[in-house]
């Protein structure tokens, strides 16, 4: 496990990574390649396959058409329709006339090597040529005689003469011409079966080794083939395009001919059609051999490039760990990347700043040592201030002057307030804060005296709602400065505690009746709230500024203002003439509403 951590370094982590990026996408563009291409070879194969199955069909059709042209000639023979007329109107030929037809029959058939034999039927089944007495009905079967009739003239292929199964049969009916198309008998035709051999050499092409041809008649028996009788009958069982011969597995392209109804089979064997795959895929197999190789060794090299500088970094580090902070030097800018020269100069950047704040923390510390034991000297005891003020109240009662007692009485409670946050608790309830804001108040109406007039109108199911400390005080503060201050006669601050429109919030505002302001003098307020002033600024941004902080800081989802699940931030609402009230919003504990 520990040699594992060991090896984990970023240099093997780029290495492996990059090697693994490497061979999936070599092996996915070999495979898709290899796929692409074997499919391109074959289908290539196949089209080849398939046009030569075309031209096949298309000798075989010309043979056919070769057939039939000679039959109609004969069918259509001024003699042989003279002949058959007199036949259909009861006159039997006799032998001359018989004999006459072997001159015909002989002048026509040579034109045709293929023609082993012609026979001329009557419209009665009698043959008339040859010279004798046999039947239609004994040599062609009943179903191809009205398959004839059926035809009206049209040369109909039977296939395969069950009786002769070296040749091949056709027949035609006669029409005769002078009795409107009528039929008047029969010609049959034998044709050798080597006549339809056609896996010879088409349009100038030799066979491939391998290839083999196949000629079925339309009920599927084989006319010609190259293979053996039992093997072109398996053949011609299997359908679909590949078939299964003596274990070896060919691709059967097949046409079909629409003037005989026959079929063609041309068979190709399958490691025919992709001879080429082979040499593709050990081509493949090199390529990605040799560019693994060249891969890895260019991914060696730059993650040795990246890693260096970094290595250097990391022993400078802990060159700076043991002691002494020392910036590192520049890496090489032919193996530095821009974000490993940008990683090392914020390195020396950072350790010039960190000499430089140790310096000035250093200053600080022995800055701050020194004014600790002034501050220290200097420092009144709290307990001493307040029994100091205790005194001056007894002593104020004891002489009568009640008024200025109670004035040494509050100002008693305000420092206290203020001064007894030693233990921390930074919230008290909205009873203590009124209070303390009262208190305030009324040491301000002994310097304003009927000039200021105040009033305090809290709901009494709200005195115990907890609140940030001192956040009224000041704005009494402000209201009293800025408003009351500044009007000519009388002002009256008002403090208001009511709840919200919104379930489970307070609002607290403080009001007063001064001289107001625009709504451009409250947008710069607002803004300076947001600031942060200095603590020796003046007016009422310093008062808004600390009231807005401590509200961000205690109800930190409060800001944006009563969108938001906490209290309100500040609120101005403000005319010239008509007075200033600010406002704020504070969450009731335990009510529906402001649970987040």
């Amino acid at each position: 496990m520990a040699k594992l951590r060991e090896m984990n370094t970023l240099r093997n982590q780029i290495f492996a990574g990059f090697t693994l990026t490497m061979i999936v996408v070599l092996t996915f563009a070999g495979v898709f390649i290899y796929g692409q291409v074997s499919a391109l070879l074959r289908n290539s194969a196949e089209k080849h396959i398939q046009q030569t199955a075309v031209q096949a069909n298309g000798r075989l059709d010309a043979l056919l058409d070769q057939v039939d042209t000679l039959t109609t000639q004969i069918a259509t023979n001024d003699y042989v329709q003279k002949l058959m007329l007199r036949e259909e109107s009861g006159i039997r030929s006799g032998f001359n006339e018989r004999q006459s037809l072997l001159q015909i029959a002989s002048s026509y058939m040579a034109y045709l090597s293929g023609i082993q034999s012609l026979e001329l039927y009557t419209k009665d089944y009698r043959r008339l040529f040859p010279l004798d007495e046999i039947n239609l009905e004994s040599r062609v079967d009943r179903e191809w005689i009205d398959a004839a009739d059926a035809a009206k003239g049209r040369l109909v292929w039977a296939g395969l003469d069950p009786r002769q199964p070296g040749t091949v049969l056709a027949i035609r009916r006669i029409s005769l011409i002078d009795r409107s198309y009528s039929a008047g008998g029969y010609l049959t035709v034998h044709l050798n079966r080597d006549y339809f051999v056609m896996n010879g050499t088409l349009s100038g092409e030799t066979p491939r080794s391998g290839e083999y041809m196949l000629l079925a008649d339309g009920r599927g028996q084989p006319i010609t083939s190259d293979l053996s009788a039992d093997d072109a009958r398996s053949v011609l069982e299997q359908s679909g395009r590949d078939v299964l011969l003596r274990g070896e597995e060919l691709i059967a392209v097949r046409q079909h001919s629409e003037t005989s109804g026959w079929t063609l089979v041309l068979l190709t064997p399958v490691h025919a059609t992709t001879e080429g795959i082979s040499v593709l895929r050990t081509a493949i197999f090199v390529s990605i051999g040799i560019g693994a190789v060249l891969f890895l060794l260019l991914t060696l090299l730059l993650s040795t490039m990246m890693t260096r500088p970094i290595l250097k970094l990391m022993k400078t580090m802990r060159g700076a760990r043991l002691g002494g902070l020392k910036p590192n030097p520049s890496p090489a800018p032919a193996i530095a990347s821009l974000e490993i020269r940008e990683l090392n100069n914020t390195y020396n950047q950072m350790v010039t700043d960190m000499n430089e704040l140790i310096r000035v923390v250093y200053e600080k510390e022995l800055t701050q040592s020194r004014t600790e034991l002034k501050a220290l000297q200097a420092q009144i005891n709290p307990h001493f201030l307040f029994n100091t003020l205790e005194a001056f109240y007894w002593s104020l009662e004891d002489k009568g002057e009640e008024e200025l007692a109670g004035i040494v009485v509050a100002m008693s409670g305000l420092f206290r307030y203020v001064i007894g946050g030693a233990s921390g608790d930074e919230w008290v309830t909205v009873r203590d804060e009124l209070e303390h804001a009262e208190r305030y108040l009324q040491i301000m109406q002994m310097r304003l005296g009927d000039r200021l007039n105040w009033s305090i109108d809290a709901d009494p199911a709200l005195a115990d709602v907890p609140i940030p400390k001192l956040l009224v005080q000041p704005l009494v503060e402000n209201a009293i400065l800025h408003g009351v201050e500044n009007k000519l006669g009388p002002g009256t601050v008002t403090i208001e505690v009511a709840r919200s429109e919104r379930p489970g919030f307070a609002v607290v505002t403080v009001r007063d009746d001064g001289p107001g302001m625009d709504e451009e003098k409250v947008a710069s307020l607002l803004r300076g709230a947001e600031g942060r002033p200095s603590a020796s600024a003046r007016g009422a941004g310093v008062a808004m500024s600390n009231v807005q902080r401590r509200l961000k800081l205690y109800f930190p989802q409060a800001e944006g203002g009563a969108e938001r699940d906490g209290g309100g931030g500040l609120r101005i609402e403000s005319e010239p003439g008509k007075g200033t009230a600010v406002s704020f919003e504070i969450a009731i504990p335990n009510e529906e509403g402001n649970r987040s």
